[in-house]
């Protein structure tokens, strides 16, 4: 015959783990809805900072173009094309270094600018603007006098 002492303590913790289940699942369904809420502000915060990104862009862009606004002002606007640099030079059958000192930058910076990894500055582009009227002759002459 059993032992009651044992048959008890079996019964208590029957009953106790049946308790600590009931506990337990209700603190799953609150991790189930706390994982979503947090997964949600993330996917706000990132929309938020995607949305602070394109209004900062835009800000700096309304900015360049007022500053463009007293560029066309004072004179006319010149337009940069990195394809169109890269094409002018290898139409003269120039180096980036001799292009460079026609233009008044290194070498290095007319390889940058055919690049894409940086733009001249309104002074250089006037001095672009003007070897690119320049002919193959002039271009001769000017570097000879150099």
């Amino acid at each position: 015959m059993p032992n009651i002492a044992s048959i008890l303590k079996a019964e208590i913790s029957r009953v106790a783990r049946k308790e600590v289940r009931a506990e337990i699942e209700t603190f799953k369904k609150a991790s189930v809805a706390h994982r979503a809420s947090i997964a949600e502000l993330r996917r706000q915060v990132s929309a938020l900072e995607k949305e602070l990104r394109r209004v900062a862009k835009g800000a700096a862009r309304s900015s360049a173009v007022s500053g463009s606004d007293a560029e066309a002002a004072t004179g006319t606007k010149r337009r940069f094309s990195a394809t169109r640099l890269a094409a002018h030079r290898a139409k003269l059958g120039l180096s980036a270094a001799i292009y460079g000192q026609l233009v008044g930058v290194s070498g290095q910076t007319i390889y940058h600018w055919e690049q894409g990894k940086a733009r001249p500055r309104t002074a250089q582009l006037e001095s672009l603007a003007t070897v690119r009227d320049l002919g193959t002759r002039e271009v001769v002459e000017r570097l000879a006098t150099r």
